[in-house]
């Protein structure tokens, strides 16, 4: 089905030739009205004329379009838009074309060399979308294109004034696509290399008729239409060719301890590994940038906070990390028992912020209670006695500093409802070391059992302080990851107050640390008082999550991960911020007074309620394809370890219906058990497939090869399409489906 732009206004700027009459004329081709903007200057910026724009109209209007000439500078945003309201009534889409060149070696440009330049791209290109963005956002939809150029991302000899500008460009676009995202105003930016005025006189002849303005096209187009949600994005383009760039980012070096000075020396000897780009991590946003740089504070800010000191630091680092994961990982430490009564029960629930003042907190406070319950995330606490023994300096290649040892992550699978009292049995597996240079990170599997069976699971990931540099892997396959929230506003925020004695409270539940309750211990940690345990903050928002999606119910309790960013002073607010996707709960937990995240990358897997389909939000939608996906949510909770184990990977799914994206779906085969939800995917997905309902539904039933639907282009797939073989997996067994 082909795209229309009928019903749409359009402004393209600097539209008298080459990429912008392009433009131009393939909006108007597909229906769209168009405004044809061009002073008719120069390429230095200099004079004016009506020519060129009144040209280009009346080409479109030759072929029966519809535009009309505006012959305005973009430094006049505000008049240029209201001539287009003027025209047509709205204005939809935006494309800041209009540019000149003054080129100069750095020595000799003159302030107006570099000023006509700003001028024209960029505070021209502010101008026109301010003046437009209003309107655009209060009809709720809204299309910006802005021009920049390889000479921004790259350099270029000779046009420090056009670079800064063109490079300006995207970060203007990069903050227009965050805060017109919630309006369905979306900002993209071309990088485009065409047969130009602009570019006559920097590219050989033979060059410029290869790179024709009419390959350019189709994608300003595309980023232009209803139906693409691209966000934020900065695309190469010419010769036929599209490629979309984004920021890489090393690993980096921490180069300071605490309390100690940072040196130059360090930044010399550590060069090599600051510019090390292997393993090196893609940040798409400042939050994550910024994570990046929490993590360090963390890690300075927390280093000793259990008794260590600097020299011993030292002394670890100068002989050696002592951590050879090759005689560690797979190692067992020697299993260990946890019993407990119902009193311990009650005390955990108390110790997590529980009160007699909600009624519905009774049930996990008053043993005689009919419905009287555990809350699940007790089963950390049945775990935790597991790996606070001692018992990991006794495991081969593991020769570490225990008091070195920071608490950063951690995973909670539930497979049965926890007793309320019981004897329980633990077995502890190293799963993986990793190397992230300032330290190592261990990650610890933690099976319990009631009896024979199998009643949770915990991987508890470690940071060892001063202990990386080992070379060893950065990454882990077994480490359940932690996610970032959707983007959009939360659907719950629950706030709630810890008390002054709340750590004191929680360490009845089994964890001793004195930092927790000693004020001399903690001031040798750097904290001024004791501090909140992690794991009770985790428990705050455990059950947060399971109030306000779950009924309390803690059956349908699944799986909880969570990292571990700052600390909690008691008395401090806990604020948890919740997003349901399906039946997966994302969820940052802050300090309310200091706006500080504790609690990032976390994420609660709720069981479906009674009589709803597994993993699947129940609504409805005349979709064939709804049933189908219900049945892989079935398969998908039913298989769920091994399908990771074997797939590994994320998969969107766009179902359309009469060429209209009707509905979303994501196949989370990667993190944590693996899971089904309606919508999309967070994060990026591995393999994003479209295909229309009926087509999706000729597919599983056999009656449409895969292979021919995409090579007919009834089914298209973006990211790693060999990915795509590995749903034969879940999608085999045509009649069930």
């Amino acid at each position: 089905m082909s795209l229309s732009f009928e019903g749409r206004v359009v402004l393209v700027t600097g539209a008298g030739g080459g990429l912008g009459r392009e433009y131009a004329l393939a909006f108007a081709e597909r229906g769209a009205s168009v405004v044809v903007n061009d002073l008719g200057g120069s390429t230095d910026g200099g004079g004016k004329s009506s020519a060129a724009a009144d040209k280009v109209v009346e080409e479109i209007r030759a072929k029966g379009g519809k535009a009309i000439a505006n012959y305005d500078s973009v430094e006049d945003g505000d008049k240029l838009i209201q001539a287009v309201l003027d025209a047509f009534g709205r204005i939809d889409v935006v494309v800041n074309n209009a540019g000149i060149l003054r080129d100069r070696s750095f020595a000799r440009i003159s302030d107006l060399d570099w000023d006509m330049i700003q001028r024209v791209h960029l505070r021209g290109s502010f101008l026109v979308t301010r003046a437009a963005w209003n309107h655009m956002k209060n009809q709720k939809f809204g299309r910006i294109i802005m021009t920049a150029s390889a000479t921004g991302i790259y350099g270029n000899f000779g046009q420090a004034n056009y670079s800064a500008a063109k490079l300006g460009l995207l970060g203007l676009a990069n903050t227009l696509a965050i805060e017109g995202r919630k309006y369905n105003v979306y900002c993209n930016t071309i990088a485009p290399v065409a047969g130009s005025r602009l570019t006559e006189s920097t590219m050989p002849p033979d060059m410029l008729n290869s790179l024709k303005p009419e390959y350019v096209a189709p994608l300003v187009l595309w980023l232009s239409h209803e139906q693409c949600q691209e966000n934020g994005g900065l695309f190469e383009v010419g010769a036929g060719w599209i490629g979309k760039l984004r920021w890489e980012r090393t690993r980096g070096q921490i180069l300071r301890k605490k309390n100690q000075p940072m040196t130059l020396e360090a930044v010399r000897d550590n060069w090599d590994k600051i510019c090390d780009f292997t393993d090196a991590t893609k940040p798409t946003s400042i939050q994550e940038s910024l994570q990046s740089l929490l993590h360090v504070l963390s890690e300075v800010e927390s280093e000793g906070e259990v008794g260590a000191n600097p020299t011993a630091s030292a002394a670890s680092a100068a002989s050696g990390s002592g951590l050879n994961p090759n005689q560690a990982v797979g190692q067992k430490l020697p299993p260990s028992t946890f019993s407990y009564t119902h009193t311990q029960s009650i005390l955990y629930a108390l110790g997590v912020g529980m009160s007699t003042k909600d009624p519905d907190h009774l049930r996990f406070l008053y043993e005689n209670h009919e419905d009287f319950s555990c809350l699940p995330t007790f089963g950390v606490i049945t775990a935790q006695a597991a790996i606070m023994g001692g018992g990991l300096s006794s495991i081969p290649g593991l020769d570490i500093d225990l008091t070195q040892i920071l608490h950063g992550e951690q995973y909670l699978e539930i497979y049965k409802p926890l007793p309320t009292s019981g004897n329980l049995t633990s077995n502890t597996t190293v799963a993986d070391v990793l190397d992230k240079g300032s330290g190592a990170v261990i990650h610890l599997d933690v099976h319990t059992y009631n009896g024979g069976e199998l009643l949770c699971f915990n991987q508890f990931s470690v940071f060892v302080v001063g202990a990386g540099g080992f070379g060893g892997k950065r990454t882990s396959d077994k480490a359940k990851a932690a996610l970032p929230p959707p983007k959009r506003a939360p659907d719950a925020v629950v706030v709630e107050s810890t008390t002054r004695d709340q750590a004191a409270l929680y360490r009845l539940s089994g964890d001793w640390n004195p930092l927790h309750i000693d004020p001399s211990f903690a001031a040798m940690g750097g904290f001024k008082s004791p501090i909140l345990h992690g794991l009770c903050s985790l428990g705050f928002a455990g059950r947060h999550v399971l109030k306000q999606f779950a009924d309390n119910d803690p059956s349908r309790f699944k799986a909880m991960k969570v990292r571990f960013v700052k600390p909690v002073m008691p008395g401090q607010s806990l604020q948890t911020e919740m997003w349901k996707e399906g039946n997966r709960i994302y969820l940052q937990c802050k300090v309310k007074e200091t706006d500080a995240v504790v609690l990032s990358g976390a994420y609660v897997d709720l069981h479906a309620a009674s009589g709803a389909s597994p993993d699947v939000p129940t609504q409805g939608g005349g979709l064939q394809s709804e049933l189908v996906f219900a049945e892989i949510g079935r398969r998908v909770k039913e298989m769920g370890s091994e399908l990771v184990r074997k797939v590994n990977a994320v998969f969107g799914w766009e179902i359309t219906k009469n060429g209209v994206n009707a509905a979303q779906w994501t196949i989370d085969l990667k993190n944590g058990s693996g899971s089904l939800h309606k919508g999309p995917y967070s994060g990026k997905a591995d393999v994003t497939i479209t295909v229309s309902d009926e087509d999706f539904m000729e597919v599983v039933q056999g009656k449409l090869n895969p292979q021919k639907a995409f090579f007919s282009g009834k089914l298209k797939i973006r990211g790693n399409i060999m990915l795509s073989q590995k749903l034969e997996v879940i999608l085999k067994d045509h009649a069930k489906l």
